[in-house]
């Protein structure tokens, strides 16, 4: 199972608005950050703003923030807003199986209890934690000029 490159930007787009709490995030901005085109993340932002993962605002100085709390937005939530399908194997599409087995077949049971288990690792994990995973994700992102110090104490001696 690969996800696609929507859902992979989609992320990557909540991972900035989540990193540049507080203010406004534009798409100019997060197209250069990622080195992907603003046309692109455009698309991604509908099903996202839809969905309440994200605010628009409009106007001059108009951006995207976060629909809610970095922390309450899972993995989940996105993926199954920007995935069209899930059928891992032909038996997973509506009315397309033409297998005998269809309805009692071992390998469908199993494909659904290892997308069920897919979704659910995704449900534990937030942008929040995406994010607060990387302390230096606002510097990568050029939304700060300079990375965060390490704190005195937590530096190795020098030898």
């Amino acid at each position: 199972m690969r996800l696609t490159k929507q859902t992979n930007y989609a992320v990557r787009m909540l991972m900035y608005c989540a990193a540049n709490e507080g203010h406004l995030s534009r798409i100019p901005e997060i197209a250069k950050a990622y080195g992907v085109s603003e046309l692109f993340l455009f698309k991604i932002l509908q099903p996202l703003t839809r969905a309440g993962l994200v605010e628009t605002v409009r106007g001059r100085n108009g951006g995207v923030r976060l629909g809610r709390e970095a922390a309450k937005i899972t993995l989940f939530d996105v993926v199954k807003v920007t995935e069209d399908s899930f059928a891992m194997a032909e038996c997973f599409e509506d009315g397309v199986a033409e297998c005998p087995l269809v309805d009692s077949c071992g390998l469908n049971a199993a494909l659904r209890k290892a997308l069920n288990a897919f979704f659910d690792v995704l449900a534990e994990y937030t942008i929040d934690d995406l994010v607060k995973a990387r302390p230096q994700i606002n510097f990568l992102l050029g939304l700060e000029e300079f990375p965060p110090v390490e704190p005195a104490a937590l530096r190795a001696p020098a030898a």
